[in-house]
């Protein structure tokens, strides 16, 4: 017998994984590709990062890529600071699935 699928509810920490999406000209060249960027915590996992995708956009996850990206440091007016890490997770959606960021803008 098949296993009827069922809908996940969102959960609350689902919200919190996802920050917001990462909207750079590299990010957009990987939506040809069924590619979306995200920036998440750093203490993300690749299996939370997928049901959180899949639950929150109604889309299938064919992969999850992740990385951490140091921060930089900058001097201004003498002053030294640095910018803190983060975390970006690359998303490979399924053929013919597809999160559109553009439209309600």
């Amino acid at each position: 017998m098949a296993k009827a699928k069922t809908k996940t509810q969102a959960q609350e920490w689902m919200y919190d994984i996802i920050r917001h999406p990462v909207v750079t000209e590299k990010s957009m060249m990987g939506s040809e590709h069924g590619q979306v960027t995200f920036k998440v915590p750093l203490s993300a996992t690749k299996p939370k990062i997928k049901s959180a995708i899949e639950t929150l956009f109604d889309v299938q996850v064919k992969g999850v890529n992740t990385i951490v990206q140091k921060g930089k440091t900058k001097r201004t007016k003498g002053i030294v600071a640095r910018r803190s890490d983060f975390k970006k997770a690359i998303v490979t959606l399924v053929d013919g699935q597809m999160i559109d960021f553009g439209s309600g803008v």
